[in-house]
């Protein structure tokens, strides 16, 4: 059976996904990462102030455009930390709806996410009728949750990819998941 394609994707393509990514590129997965917000949003020196960047803008620039901003607050705030660990996975955050790969499941960690990912899918041509997995696990968007949600998502993904027929034994993966990790996730399925 061939290998199945992995997206991992939250809001902006640096965190939640990224760590993600990050994991399931190390354990040799097939994996890809994107967000699907309008932009990549990321904190800035108050919550009024937030640092706004267009999805393609490589990791680079967004660490060198913070670090002269303000190195102290964002080495602080982990987010230059965290753009370290991006750079070393990819070049740029990803727009999801701007993807034309197709992927065997897309894990999002945000519900608003998942949404707005099934509402992309539906509006694409279904043309292949190829099956993607939609899981959502609900994680909050800080360092210290996207580092304990990712084994999971790796976890998840590894059970998936073991079964002889994982579209046909999804619901039971899921169950034997849940009761592996005490996560709790939704899915559904959309198609290509």
């Amino acid at each position: 059976m061939p290998r199945l394609k992995f997206a991992m994707v939250c809001a902006s393509n640096n965190n939640r996904s990224m760590e993600a990514h990050a994991l399931l590129a190390r354990a040799n997965m097939d994996v890809a990462s994107f967000g699907v917000g309008s932009h990549v949003k990321l904190p800035g020196p108050s919550q009024k102030q937030p640092n706004i960047y267009k999805f393609g803008t490589p990791y680079q620039d967004i660490y060198n455009d913070l670090l002269k901003q303000n190195r102290d607050l964002y080495v602080k705030n982990g987010l230059l930390p965290m753009l370290e660990r991006n750079m070393g996975v990819k070049e740029a955050p990803e727009k999801w709806q701007d993807n034309r790969t197709l992927f065997n499941v897309a894990f999002t960690f945000e519900e608003r996410v998942m949404e707005q990912l099934v509402e992309d899918m539906n509006k694409r041509s279904q043309g292949t009728m190829k099956i993607l997995l939609v899981v959502n696990m609900d994680v909050r968007d800080n360092k210290v949750e996207a580092a304990n949600a990712a084994p999971q998502a790796l976890r998840l993904c590894q059970m998936l990819e073991a079964a002889d027929d994982w579209e046909d034994e999804v619901d039971e993966i899921i169950a034997n998941f849940e009761e592996e990790t005490g996560r709790q996730v939704t899915y559904t399925i959309c198609f290509y």
